[in-house]
């Protein structure tokens, strides 16, 4: 395999994430106050094009350089991993997928189909610029960043949400009028829809406000990005958060391991959560708002508990591959988000954010069309992975070298039905045409080799 780089050419970038103000206002301004946030923006050196420079990362006070401000990226990512970091790219464009299974999206999914909305929600939410305590913005944020306890009993969550879709929770209060009734028309209709197919007992314990306002808006709108805009609309927010697919099925990936094993869906890939009854395979019924175009692994609300994720049961042997699959679990390739693809055109920085690698990273990667539009894009000057400072179950025992094969293995994977080309010929790009910058922690637990990375890969 080529190198990522040379000795002349690697260079590492030292991101201080101090924390930063998030995009600026929308069409729809919320009269919040005039104030000088404490938080400081985000300073990234590029350091001299040396190897040794890959070993340090240390602190600077160095001015905020040109790169960020005069730069644009891409930032492939889900999940609290790339949440932690996201605020520190300024123009920026954000990939997300849309295959969580846990959480309230699992209960979402169950009884209403559609893509999962957690990971944009999450998103959407941390991407809310800051705001005074005592404004109208912090409390629309408080609001849709709010989750039903998940020490309720089924009865005090379904209270304290018809508290909240009736408009009296103490929620509501700060909330100017129009974005009140904007906020609470959706959640009606979710309350509706619900109502619809109350034989599926649908449980609000564990649930996310900000989940079934995005989700109501996916159904009303039968468009994911119409229900991220009027998300970001209604909290003065410009991010640009691109779901890695478009479409109004729910979306299923499976994980096949080296030992022929495959474990289907993202929760019992990343965490599994021990449920109660056996899964099972649940096409649903006509009248959902989408067609279930994947394996319905669980039966109710995942209660997956993030303080927990560091207790986990190996895998039977690494992951070799990521897919996509529908109801009756046959492999498919769903199209990219035409959006996606234009972004890697356009903007000058890709980052493989720091995250789950197989079930947040991956699903951004394993779609036909994504590797050409790396490889061959003219724009794209940095296509910088940042590396965990730890493994999880997906990742035990990966080395630095590791996370760069498996990125550049699954990207040159042919993701149509039949090869193309003449003789069946099919297109190999090198690692460098994929990632040509590592920024990693010093001391991290991730064993990196300098050597290895800039010789054998």
């Amino acid at each position: 395999m080529d190198p990522i780089t040379n000795s002349n050419s690697f260079s590492t970038l030292v991101v201080h994430l101090d924390g930063v103000d998030s995009p600026g206002s929308s069409v729809f301004d919320l009269p919040i106050q005039n104030t000088i946030s404490a938080r400081s923006n985000p300073r990234l050196e590029i350091r001299p094009p040396a190897i040794d420079t890959l070993t340090e990362l240390r602190d600077t006070t160095a001015h905020e350089p040109k790169f960020l401000g005069s730069n644009s990226f891409v930032l492939v990512s889900g999940g609290t991993g790339g949440n932690a970091i996201c605020t520190a790219f300024p123009n920026a464009c954000y990939v997300l997928p849309v295959s969580d299974d846990g959480g309230s999206s699992s209960e979402i999914i169950r009884v209403l189909g559609g893509p999962s909305v957690g990971d944009i929600r999450s998103r959407l939410v941390r991407l809310i610029p800051p705001a005074p305590p005592s404004s109208p913005l912090n409390a629309i944020r408080t609001l849709l960043a709010y989750r039903l306890p998940h020490h309720y009993s089924e009865r005090q969550a379904r209270e304290e949400w018809r508290d909240i879709v009736e408009g009296r929770s103490a929620l509501w209060n700060g909330i100017p009028t129009d974005r009140k009734e904007t906020i609470r028309g959706f959640l009606v209709y979710f309350e509706s829809e619900l109502l619809k197919r109350a034989h599926k007992n649908f449980t609000f314990v564990n649930g996310s406000i900000g989940n079934y306002f995005i989700a109501a808006a996916q159904g009303f709108f039968r468009s994911l990005p119409s229900a991220i805009f009027l998300f970001s609309s209604i909290t003065n927010s410009q991010a640009n958060i691109l779901p890695v697919i478009v479409t109004n099925h729910t979306v299923t990936i499976a994980a096949e391991l080296e030992d022929g094993q495959r474990i289907v869906g993202q929760c019992d890939i990343s965490h599994p959560v021990a449920i109660t009854q056996a899964p099972i395979i649940n096409v649903v019924d006509s009248d959902e708002w989408s067609p279930l175009d994947g394996l319905e692994s669980q039966t109710r609300n995942v209660l997956f508990q993030a303080e927990g994720k560091d207790d986990y049961e190996p895998l039977s042997s690494p992951i070799s591959r990521l897919l996509y699959i529908n109801a009756y679990g046959i492999e498919i390739h769903p199209s990219p988000n035409p959006d996606y693809l234009s972004s890697l055109r356009t903007n000058n920085a890709l980052v493989y954010s720091c995250g789950s690698l197989w079930t947040s990273i991956m699903p951004c990667l394993a779609l036909q069309g994504v590797a050409r539009a790396i490889a061959g894009s003219d724009t794209l000057r940095a296509k910088i992975l940042l590396l965990n400072s730890e493994n999880d179950r997906e990742t035990a025992g990966y080395s630095a070298v590791d996370y760069i094969q498996c990125i550049a293995r699954t990207l040159n994977t042919q993701y149509q039905h039949q090869p193309y080309g003449l003789g069946n010929a099919q297109t190999m790009y090198p690692i460098s045409a994929f990632v040509t910058d590592l920024v990693y922690l010093k001391g991290g637990a991730v064993n990196v080799n300098v050597d290895q990375i800039t010789i054998f890969c």
